[in-house]
């Protein structure tokens, strides 16, 4: 893309399962020429869990990016203001953070995030991990799917007989995409058939 690098916000949230594959999103669209830059929730910056250590993932990252990490309210503020990104993904985006946004809540560097890019109009990328998906979360996806701006990386169920509320984006569509959010068109298939890797 050279110097006409669309420039991505990829921000994360707490679903650590999903890490591994969301970083190796974070590489293709690195390799690909998109310009990135990372921001982690505070949840997902400082918590280490079975699935690796938060300061691995943040390292890891931050060398992919070639960027510091967004991690606080006040860095995220000037997102809208000085329309720091052409679009804004939130992979993984769990069902609190889904919730948030569809209540307009913005207390988090990703919250935050998502409410000062908007204010541009620009759009914004969900790539959904809940195993409440279809049910307590439901309603909040039903909104955001309802909002301007918003587009979602498309998602089935990951194991629908164990936890059969479960919902997982694929992944490997993020680049995909954006680059039809940034045509302001939804991509398709938006649900999955059969079913996606376990998270």
């Amino acid at each position: 893309m050279g110097s006409e690098a669309k420039k991505v916000g990829f921000a994360l949230t707490g679903s650590f399962c999903t890490f591994s594959q969301v970083v190796q999103a974070i590489e293709r669209l690195a390799g690909n020429g998109w310009d990135v830059t990372p921001i982690m929730s505070t949840a997902s910056h400082t918590t280490d869990t079975r699935f690796g250590k938060a300061e691995d993932f943040v390292r890891k990252i931050e060398a992919i990016c070639a960027k510091p990490m967004i991690t606080s309210i006040a860095a995220a503020e000037p997102i809208g203001p000085k329309k720091l990104f052409d679009v804004l993904v939130i992979a993984p985006a769990t069902g609190n953070t889904l919730a948030k946004i569809a209540a307009g809540i913005a207390d988090t560097p990703v919250t935050l995030a998502v409410k000062s890019h908007l204010r541009n109009n620009r759009p914004v990328v969900l790539a959904v991990s809940t195993n409440d998906g279809l049910g307590a979360n439901a309603a909040s996806i039903g909104k955001l799917l309802a909002r301007k701006h918003l587009y979602f990386v498309p998602f089935g169920q990951d194991d629908p007989v164990e936890k059969p509320n479960s919902l997982v984006a694929d992944f490997g569509k993020i680049e995909e995409t954006v680059a039809a959010a940034l045509e302001n068109r939804q991509l398709q298939p938006l649900l999955l058939r059969g079913t996606m890797p376990k998270h």
